[in-house]
């Protein structure tokens, strides 16, 4: 009789959902803008302690932590202070690379685009001598960076009033945004030094809660889902140093231009699994191409080159061997997570979906197993 009450009472909390669908999606939005921040500081959490894990172990190895009491209180604590700077540093340093070059980028572009609708009337005039009707249109036009540019503060100007009425709409969602931020960070901090603590505790809660059949299994999907996502991060963070070096070095070797700017470019599109170099090759070929276009395409075939050696060699050694998933699924992983959830889906559904394999793959061993067949 429990069981079936049950059933019914679940039958018609369902019925009473689905006719009130929008009502349980505005509360879900809600429940989910509630524990967002909690949600980006275990995301935080988990990306630090990959360095934070690995900094500990090497500075503060278990040797060290038995013989001194001070030193085992202070690893937690130095380790992810170090964690945190080092996370800074890379920032700051893509960010002094990047930032110069693409601002005197932009401060040239203007007469890059003045220079080329020139050369481009000097060449229309010579190779259409004959046709006097495209010479003339040729001559007709006319870009001035300055116009652009007065048209463009125009369209500003005029939509000052309306920047103005939303001000203060906007610094409330700015407000809002770093109130998550720093309740995330701080969330990330306390997971990182009290993590073995809530690890503990979790177990608690799960086995007072559950089965404890049902526990071992969920753990063991933890665990496994822990490794791989760790193995992924660090596999992708190598291969994007080791993709954006390569391309650093050919580029200075051959003396193509803005060679740093594109290496921590495409060092850092390549985090993106796939798609992600493809991105900053199209990036740095417009870049380029405003200095030379010979020298653009000749960038295109050293894309390509590298771009072969980094899919062959490299990207399965360092990250295709990480999650342990074959090439299709991870081609299926990157689709669905970027039609889903953009950028941070493609992250993320290559080591799910390696979970999910990896599951499986058990899952239907055992079944083999006990049913006594072998499959060649």
């Amino acid at each position: 009789m429990k069981s079936i009450m049950l059933l019914i009472l679940f039958t018609v909390m369902l019925y009473v959902g689905l006719q009130n669908i929008d009502v349980v999606l505005g509360v879900l939005g809600t429940m989910i803008g509630l524990v967002f921040p909690f949600i980006l500081g275990g995301g935080i959490a988990f990306v630090l302690n990959v360095p934070m894990s690995f900094l500990e172990r090497n500075i503060f190895g278990r040797g060290r932590l038995k013989n001194s009491r001070r030193a085992a209180k202070a690893a937690r604590p130095v380790s992810l202070v170090l964690a945190l700077l080092l996370v800074i540093l890379i920032i700051m340093i893509a960010g002094f690379v990047i930032l110069p070059e693409l601002g005197s980028t932009v401060m040239g572009l203007g007469k890059g685009i003045e220079t080329g609708i020139r050369n481009l009337q000097i060449w229309i005039d010579s190779t259409f001598q004959n046709n006097s009707a495209i010479v003339e249109w040729a001559n007709s036009l006319e870009i001035e960076p300055q116009k652009m540019v007065d048209s463009i503060m125009g369209v500003l100007q005029n939509g000052v009033n309306n920047i103005l009425s939303s001000a203060v709409t906007v610094t409330v969602g700015i407000a809002n945004t770093a109130m998550n931020a720093s309740i995330a960070f701080v969330f990330a901090c306390y997971i990182l030094i009290q993590k073995e603590k809530l690890m503990v505790q979790a177990k608690k809660a799960l086995f007072a809660l559950l089965p404890e059949k049902t526990v071992k299994y969920l753990l063991h999907v933890c665990s496994l889902a822990n490794n791989t996502f760790s193995r992924f991060v660090t596999g992708q963070c190598i291969e994007a140093v080791i993709l954006g070096t390569m391309f650093f070095v050919a580029m200075t070797i051959f003396r193509f231009p803005y060679a740093m700017l594109v290496g921590v470019l495409i060092a850092f599109t390549a985090l993106i699994p796939i798609f992600g170099a493809f991105i900053g090759c199209a990036i740095s070929f417009l870049l380029i191409l405003l200095v030379s276009p010979v020298k653009a395409l000749l960038f295109l075939i050293l894309f390509l080159v590298l771009q072969q050696i980094e899919g062959n060699l490299i990207y399965p050694h360092v990250v295709g061997g990480s999650v342990g998933l074959p090439s299709v699924w991870v081609l299926v992983a990157v689709t669905v997570g970027g039609s889903l959830m953009g950028v941070a889906g493609m992250l993320i559904f290559i080591p799910l979906v390696s979970v999910i394999y990896a599951l499986f793959r058990e899952w239907m061993y055992k079944s083999l197993k006990k049913k006594g067949v072998q499959v060649e």
